[in-house]
């Protein structure tokens, strides 16, 4: 059971041991290295009160006569339904992810253990809640050792939240690049002069950076100094203050106050509301991903059916505001992330393999493009051809509104720009996604000039 034919592309940095799919299920292999650290862990109670805590992953172990000599045990975790990486998170997520990390560390701690990385793609979202998936990343603390995982905490946390809350909230994407952590002094340079009068900023970032280049000039073999557990404490409570301190607004982007000023009257909006949830009693997906959800209005229509539902928008501070709503309402079946249709997240990292692009964690059941067209064509030039091509490899079943360019907000888009879209016609388009898809139904919006497609793609008829 434990070969390494269907290692998952992405787990080969930790000795400790590896993810694999054996038959369509999912397994981790641990190895004999970590023996002493796994007893420890489960020995201590430490796995099992944060198992309760809803902060660890579940497992069972599983017994295997093809189990190799170097492997220890194979455990078989509980699946996270959909696999989201920290560059598509809004600042809550993030914020809410390292406070999960620090409250991890601190319970590691007491049972005379500590993380040894602190990576934010070992968090994901699960029932809602941030959750740590990687149960080797704990080992036994040793006296006088330093917590090993606090520059990738930085890195990875604390240099991206400073950067969108005094910065700019698009500064997140430079985890698309850095996915090892934003360098400390790259984001040293980047904050304002005011940020060093945060002392949490000052010492965990400011001052860090500076260490570090002082440590990478330091000659091999002179010895640091020792971190008691003692201070170790004191250093992840000023860490959780730190970052707990770290603030932002989602405001002033046009799509955050979207349903504010749309054309939708009452009764219009209540017939579409009505036909998504038709559509959705019929086809039963088990997984739908809204594309331009904004705050999710749609997607608590399917949401609140159980169905796993993946809300995706570009604007940081409309995913921002859903996800405070799910946060508030204990919503455990959806899932907001940031996403630009027209540079969705790419395959990144050794290989181009080590992080899946949004079309490989796909497709879904069901995909939603609702009031979403008539900006792909027209503000970003797309062909409707190329539009169905690309959602019949995102979804087996689309939700599509049609706006037509008589709409109100067609003719907004339109007025700073010279009109050269002859070809975004209701027949243009059914004939591009007739290409693709076989429409299963349509019906005209009250009192508007859009009409709700429902189609199924043609690769799964």
């Amino acid at each position: 059971m434990g070969t390494t034919a269907n290692r998952l592309k992405g787990s080969f940095r930790d000795p400790s041991g590896f993810v694999f799919f054996q038959n369509g299920t999912l397994f981790r292999s641990v190895s004999r290295l970590y023996q002493k650290d796994y007893d420890h862990l489960v020995q201590s109670g430490l796995y099992n009160k944060l198992v309760e805590g809803e902060l660890l992953i579940p497992h069972r172990e599983v017994h295997s006569s093809e189990k190799k000599d170097d492997e220890y045990k194979i455990i078989q975790p509980e699946i996270v339904p959909f696999i989201s990486y920290p560059y598509e998170w809004c600042f809550s997520q993030l914020k809410d992810a390292a406070l999960t990390i620090l409250r991890i560390q601190k319970q590691a701690l007491d049972s005379d253990m500590t993380l040894k990385d602190a990576s934010a793609y070992n968090i994901q979202y699960f029932k809602g809640k941030p959750i740590l998936i990687d149960t080797l990343s704990f080992e036994t603390y040793k006296e006088n050792q330093p917590w090993i995982a606090y520059r990738q905490f930085c890195q990875h946390f604390l240099a991206p939240l400073a950067l969108i809350a005094r910065r700019d909230a698009r500064l997140s994407q430079l985890m698309r690049i850095y996915i090892d952590g934003i360098p400390l002094d790259l984001a040293s340079r980047l904050l304002p002069k005011t940020s060093w009068f945060n002392t949490g900023l000052l010492s965990h970032l400011h001052l860090h950076a500076k260490a570090q280049k002082r440590y990478e000039s330091k000659t091999p073999g002179v010895k640091t100094s020792k971190v008691t557990k003692q201070s170790l404490t004191p250093l992840i409570d000023h860490l959780e203050s730190a970052i707990a301190g770290i603030q932002w607004e989602p405001a002033g982007t046009e799509w955050a106050d979207y349903y504010e000023g749309t054309n939708y009257t009452q009764n219009t909006m209540n017939h579409k509301k009505r036909l998504v949830e038709a559509y959705l009693d019929e086809c039963k997906p088990e997984t739908v991903w809204d594309l331009g959800a904004n705050t999710g209005l749609f997607s608590r229509i399917a949401s609140s059916k159980g169905i796993q539902t993946i809300a995706f928008d570009v604007d940081p501070a409309a995913v921002e505001k859903n996800y405070r709503q799910m946060r508030e309402n204990k919503e455990t079946t959806m899932l907001p992330l940031c996403l630009d249709l027209t540079n969705p997240s790419p395959a990144l990292g050794w290989a181009n393999e080590e992080r899946l692009s949004v079309l490989n964690r796909g497709p879904a059941d069901m995909a939603f493009a609702l009031a979403l067209i008539h900006h792909l064509a027209i503000s970003n030039n797309l062909p409707l051809s190329h539009i169905a091509d690309f959602f019949s490899r995102l979804c087996r079943y689309l939700i599509i509104e049609f706006v037509e360019k008589d709409d109100s907000q067609v003719q907004r888009l339109l007025r700073t720009r010279k009109d050269i879209f002859n070809e975004y016609t209701q027949k243009d388009f059914e004939v591009a996604f007739q290409d693709r898809f076989s429409i299963i139904k349509s019906e005209k919006i009250s009192d508007m000039q859009r009409t709700l497609y429902l189609m199924k793609s043609l690769d799964t008829q």
